[in-house]
């Protein structure tokens, strides 16, 4: 990877985020000892600018900021750097150099686990439930997940929000096994959805195309 570490006079601007939130942590600099560093190491290490000398992130505190990855960026003059985040990253204490929280949002694991159900799919592992799904063919793979869209709606309409709630995971799992078995993905449904929300998107004439 070629970095310009010329065009600032020795250093590059390296933005670190959590490799998981995608939350952005800090802001920090490298120069080319820095980053050889921080990639021998696996441990984000910088230029202190104040103190003309390197330092790793934790190296007092013991809030390392574990690498995951380097990314250049189009004109080879500015940093990525994911990070798995061992503690807070502002020295004040806080997760982030801007006062935020680093919370995970639930909705990032749809992701990870249409990942996983996606791996299953490909090695189809023995002893595994989603493997037998997959095994069963799509026709009974749609009929699991009308059974649980029942379960649900009755949960809804005559059970406990802890119920539905897991009755509506159930329904939601093998959905995501059914579209899987189909090539297609969550985002595909992101994506049909967020088309819907553009004020232009014309409904009626969807429904009446889909009735042809």
């Amino acid at each position: 990877m070629k970095i310009d570490f010329e065009k600032l006079g020795g250093l590059v601007p390296a933005i670190v985020q959590d490799a998981d939130t995608l939350n952005v942590l800090m802001l920090g600099f490298m120069n080319q000892e820095a980053y050889d560093k921080t990639v021998a190491t696996g441990r984000v290490t910088f230029w202190s600018r104040t103190r003309k000398t390197l330092w790793t992130k934790g190296e007092t505190s013991g809030n390392y900021l574990n690498l995951v990855s380097i990314q250049n960026d189009c004109d080879d003059d500015t940093l990525l750097v994911k990070v798995h985040p061992q503690g807070p990253t502002c020295h004040t204490g806080t997760d982030t150099c801007w006062g935020e929280s680093n919370e995970t949002s639930p909705l990032l694991f749809l992701k990870e686990l249409q990942d996983f159900i996606d791996r299953r799919h490909e090695e189809m592992p023995e002893g595994s439930y989603t493997t037998s799904l997959f095994r069963k063919g799509v026709n009974k793979m749609a009929q699991k997940l009308g059974e649980e869209a029942l379960e649900t709606v009755i949960e809804a309409t005559n059970g406990s929000d802890e119920q539905l709630i897991y009755e509506a995971s159930d329904m939601l799992y093998h959905l995501l096994v059914l579209l899987t078995s189909k090539g297609l993905r969550i985002e595909d449904i992101a994506q049909e959805l967020q088309k819907r929300h553009d004020p232009n998107w014309d409904k009626k004439r969807r429904e009446a195309k889909s009735k042809e």
